[in-house]
């Protein structure tokens, strides 16, 4: 079995609560739908519809993650709140919850990825990193 980077940070802050006797936060973003042709969409086709099949989609799967995380928490006896952040970069929506919920420490997986993979994708724990003001815990 293959534990995703977003199960290890949710484990890790699980513990981390439980230490501390402290509550959590578990949010999931995201990313925009992006059509890769500039404002024109497809080119001559009308994207709108793909698009909201696609952020339904998207929406239906982050409920399903959330459902799943909060019932982890429940097992633990840690009392959690989920948040979906539909249309943003993780890393983005990670600060705005940051500063909305007021959190004192961030726990975060993080893919771990290096050279030129980083490179095109970017990493969201290094932007998560460089604009916290509280702890970040990454787990990989």
């Amino acid at each position: 079995m293959v534990r995703l980077s977003g199960d290890k940070a949710l484990d890790a802050g699980l513990m981390l609560a439980r230490l501390n006797a402290a509550r959590v936060i578990i949010v999931t973003a995201t990313d925009p739908v992006s059509t890769g042709m500039g404002a024109g969409g497809f080119g001559a086709i009308d994207a709108s519809s793909i698009i909201v099949q696609l952020e339904e989609t998207y929406a239906k799967e982050a409920k399903t993650l959330l459902a799943a995380a909060r019932a982890k928490a429940d097992a633990a006896d840690i009392e959690a709140r989920t948040l979906y952040m539909p249309r943003q970069k993780p890393a983005d929506a990670i600060m705005a919850a940051l500063e909305a919920e007021k959190a004192d420490t961030i726990v975060m997986g993080s893919h771990g990825r290096r050279g030129f993979g980083r490179l095109l994708l970017g990493s969201q724990a290094a932007e998560v990193l460089a604009h916290s003001s509280v702890p970040v815990l990454t787990v990989k």
